[in-house]
């Protein structure tokens, strides 16, 4: 953050703004989904936004806007799919339609639309970062661990099964590095180059 006298380069009304949407949206998803729940990359990404956006760190800003662009194009296109066509994309967005889950709780999961937009003005704002895909890489290392130990049902970060051809590659370790690489050469990877092109005259 700023020192005293400096200039906020994240407006204040933001900054605690991210502040009185965790306090929303934590609670909500944990009664309605369980903590589990948090190890979705996307919700890992609006934590690490908000704490970027209060802090006004470009190396956690600029790790997220890595994390988050396609994904949620992915995820807009695939409740856009399920929504004029009757059909998912590659799934994941299904508890969307979920009438067992309250309708204000799913509208909150609407952050996806919101979160790149978000991003891309702080980036803009904080400048980019080029150490952030490398920090996004290794929370996604982490976060494929750590969904191991959660149920398989629930295929958590695809940790058991990947979107694709619904298959495991392999033992464990096996099928950690796959989805790993894959993340990492094809989503991160041409996101960062991206990222740092768009915002070459701030990148850090």
């Amino acid at each position: 953050m700023p020192r005293t006298g400096e200039r906020y380069a994240i407006p204040a009304a933001v900054r605690w703004g991210a502040v009185m949407w965790l306090a929303i949206w934590i609670p909500a998803y944990w009664r309605t989904w369980g903590a589990a729940n948090f190890l979705h990359f996307c919700d890992l990404a609006v934590f690490l936004t908000c704490a970027g956006l209060f802090f006004e760190s470009a190396l956690l800003l600029s790790s997220q806007a890595v994390a988050t662009l396609a994904i949620a194009l992915v995820w807009v296109i695939d409740a856009a799919c399920k929504i004029f066509s009757g059909r998912y994309l590659l799934g994941g967005t299904d508890y969307l339609f979920d009438a067992r889950y309250p309708l204000w709780v799913r509208l909150l999961s609407l952050f996806h639309i919101a979160m790149p937009i978000i991003l891309l003005w702080a980036v803009r704002r904080t400048g980019y970062d080029w150490r952030g895909w490398r920090l996004q890489s290794a929370i996604a290392l982490v976060a494929f661990i750590a969904s191991r130990f959660t149920k398989s049902a629930l295929n958590m970060n695809y940790a058991f099964a990947d979107p694709f051809f619904h298959r495991t590659w392999g033992p464990s370790p096996a099928h950690i590095a796959v989805i790993f690489a894959f993340m990492l050469l094809v989503v991160y990877l041409p996101t960062h180059v991206l990222l740092a092109h768009l915002f070459a005259r701030k990148s850090r």
